[in-house]
């Protein structure tokens, strides 16, 4: 088969009418289908259910001597605390544990440093006249979202198959004005990457001109393999205090795609003295998160081992979704050279690189014709793709018959995408 670009402007018209009426037919069936999040199935959330039955009788409320139901533990229970230490690897004493969504977390230590600032004699950031923010790109969506509330300027840094260009961050952190920066180190989203070590200590050892520069360490996908086995991750806190900037980073993990992502539970980590400064301020804000919540996590999951076994299963479902994207990818698009994408073994997205131009018109071609995806952009800072070209696909939540039809319409919508520009030019 030739490519698109190897085909007579003749050739390429016949392919567009032949792909136009494959796409009015798709369109005239009136389907309705999901691709626009990363939500963990039904068969998934159904799989969880034993949880909500462990606490029955008082004495199941107790743990460590300490009775959940009352208040107390600002930082979260003991037992919760060990769990999640275990699993990134830090001490328990790192340990903060709060509600359902890490993200909350994440807008928490942001917004308290534009508030209060942070390490001795830090302006608060609302006080600067400019905060600017380094974005890994693509990324995700909500990161962005949160930078651009507090009126960062957000700087676009590339990725490659080690993470971010690491000669551009060392460059930009010498501007004082650069005040932080976002990673998503193990699985991307949406690429997929995994950070190399060598990055992981570029990023902990480079030298910043801001001295409260602030590393947000976002590891939301930390034991999330589903296409290959569980890969310990580098701890990051102890790398920082390894070459002298223990204070630089909070790290952020939640089980939203373990357990329950409406009712589960979420931690950051961070230095010792980083904790009491955040304790210093929460303590006005709340007395505790649910710690019945803590707790049934905790008697559930267990520990490390007990979370990587419930991975298995997780895997299991998620890894015919996977495939059912990426087949359709490589039998329907890559002939055809139009686009080109990751082939991740964990996280929750594929990332599909357009030809230059013609995502967004394959992201319209897709809503029209009943297909809901993440709208094209989003992935990069401002929703302003510079090539309009990455479009994040979230095969998870619809069942396998239903991501083959979802895959139809997008292979469909993203060849009339690239038809449409070849005839016009």
């Amino acid at each position: 088969m030739k490519t698109y670009a190897d085909r007579s402007r003749e050739e390429l018209l016949e392919e567009l009418k032949l792909v136009q009426e494959r796409y009015d037919e798709l369109k005239s069936r009136g389907l309705s289908l999901n691709m626009a999040r990363g939500k963990p199935g039904t068969d998934q959330l159904d799989m969880n259910r034993p949880m909500m039955d462990l606490l029955r009788s008082d004495s199941d409320y107790v743990s460590d001597g300490i009775d959940v139901r009352n208040y107390g533990n600002l930082e979260g229970i003991p037992a919760c605390r060990r769990l999640f230490a275990e699993l990134l690897g830090v001490r328990p004493e790192n340990i903060f544990v709060g509600g359902s969504a890490s993200l909350q977390l994440m807008y928490d230590t942001i917004s308290k440093v534009y508030l209060f600032g942070r390490g001795k004699g830090a302006a608060p950031w609302a006080k600067l006249e400019k905060v600017r923010w380094l974005c890994p790109a693509p990324g995700y969506d909500r990161h962005f979202t949160i930078s651009e509330a507090f009126g960062m300027e957000m700087i676009p840094i590339p990725l490659n198959s080690e993470g971010p260009d690491m000669e551009l961050v060392e460059e930009l952190v010498r501007n004082p004005a650069v005040k932080g920066m976002w990673c998503v180190p193990k699985f991307s989203n949406p690429d997929g990457i995994v950070y190399s070590e060598k990055t992981i200590r570029r990023i902990a050892a480079m030298e910043t001109a801001a001295d409260d520069f602030l590393l947000m360490w976002d590891n939301a996908y930390c034991v999330h393999e589903f296409a290959a086995e569980y890969r310990p991750f580098p701890d990051i806190l102890s790398l920082c205090a390894e070459y002298g900037h223990a204070d630089r980073v909070f790290e952020f993990a939640s089980t939203s795609k373990i357990t329950f992502p409406g009712a589960g539970i979420s931690c950051f980590a961070c230095s010792e003295e980083n904790m009491a400064w955040m304790k210093k301020l929460l303590n006005a804000q709340i007395i505790s998160y649910d710690k019945v919540n803590q707790l049934r996590h905790v008697r559930y999951l267990r520990d490390r081992e007990g979370v990587l076994t419930l991975m298995k299963r997780h895997a299991e479902i998620l890894r015919p979704k996977f495939a059912c994207v990426l087949d359709a990818l490589d039998r329907e698009i890559a002939p055809l050279g139009i686009a080109r994408w990751e082939k991740p073994v964990g996280g929750y997205f594929v990332s599909v690189n357009c030809m230059p131009g013609t995502a967004m018109e394959t992201w319209r071609l897709c809503k029209e014709a009943g297909l809901t995806m993440t709208k094209a952009g989003a992935t990069y800072p401002y929703g302003r793709d510079p090539q309009d070209s990455n479009l994040r696909v979230a095969p998870s939540l619809p069942p396998v018959e239903q991501l083959e039809q979802a895959m139809e319409i997008f292979c469909t919508s993203l060849k009339l995408a690239a038809l449409k520009k070849l005839t016009a030019e």
